[in-house]
């Protein structure tokens, strides 16, 4: 069934991929009618998400979050679908990489880094950006698709432009395997924690929320900087990326404290561009119990 459903859905993706970017929104507003309108995917879970985030919000508001969301999403898909086959010249010309000599400055110091990012912006689009413009090696770490078919398809694209891909339960072990290279290794970590015991609990978006603190250990660990990097979408189809030092000296750092700081920055950015962060995935399902760490 893997195989039959990959060679059913692949000219598709084959035909989005190759689409100019005009007519590449062009289905993405036929998706987001599909989406929103006809199959109201996880609707029930992006205003339940919304109203708690922005308790401050009338329904107007969160309505209209709401629908730029599904917009935001459907492009979010037909561009991840284009890096299948684009090009360096499309990555320059649509992704705008700040903070580049910040980042090579550490890098002629002969420091690695860990990169903390959110599902915020166009979080795909952040790693070509990042590998065709700064001397790190990148290294994205992902879950691996259970489809054997796609999986070799969308790890050819994420492979493009030099950067490399480590799989989650990978990670630690190909930090360290990889310690004689500087490296940049990025990690999205604001989904819920697995398992849910060792989560850290912290206020986020007016709620008790249980966040990742696996990068903070890793830094720790390795005393490696910790950069978060901000993907701001300035138009439909171009972004920019925005990298911040959370902490140059992890070691030095008190328990909980870069976590606590990512989380804080990304939050601020979800205020900043509503719109662009995962509302439909099941962010606030745990809740929490008498055995986790406290803030």
């Amino acid at each position: 069934m893997q195989a039959v459903s990959f060679f059913l859905l692949y000219p598709l993706i084959l035909l989005i991929s190759y689409s100019p970017f005009w007519l590449l929104y062009k289905i993405s507003d036929g998706f987001f009618i599909l989406v929103y309108y006809v199959f109201g995917y996880r609707k029930s879970v992006v205003l339940t998400n919304l109203k708690n985030a922005f308790p401050d919000r009338s329904d107007k508001e969160i309505k209209e979050i709401s629908q730029n969301f599904y917009r935001y999403l459907c492009d979010l898909i037909v561009e991840s679908l284009k890096t299948i086959t684009w090009n360096e010249q499309q990555v320059q010309s649509r992704v705008t990489m700040h903070g580049v000599e910040m980042l090579n400055e550490l890098y002629d110091r002969g420091k690695s880094i860990v990169i903390v990012m959110g599902h915020l912006g166009n979080w795909e689009w952040a790693g070509p950006g990042f590998s065709l413009n700064c001397k790190h090696q990148l290294y994205v770490v992902y879950f691996p698709l259970t489809n054997p078919y796609f999986e070799k398809i969308f790890s050819r694209a994420r492979t493009k432009f030099s950067t490399k891909i480590v799989p989650k339960s990978n990670t630690l072990r190909s930090m360290v395997a990889n310690r004689k290279i500087i490296s940049a290794t990025a990690l999205i970590a604001d989904q819920a924690p697995n398992p849910i015991h060792s989560a850290l609990w912290i206020e986020f978006l007016n709620q008790e929320t249980a966040v990742f603190a696996g990068p903070e250990k890793i830094a720790k660990k390795l005393d490696y900087p910790v950069v978060y990097m901000q993907v701001e979408r300035v138009k439909r189809g171009y972004y920019e990326v925005h990298p911040t030092v959370l902490a140059e000296y992890p070691k030095e750092t008190s328990d909980t404290e870069i976590t606590q700081k990512f989380n804080k920055i990304l939050e601020a950015g979800i205020h900043k561009y509503p719109e662009t962060w995962l509302w439909s995935h099941k962010r606030w399902k745990h809740k929490r119990s008498t055995t986790s760490i406290a803030s």
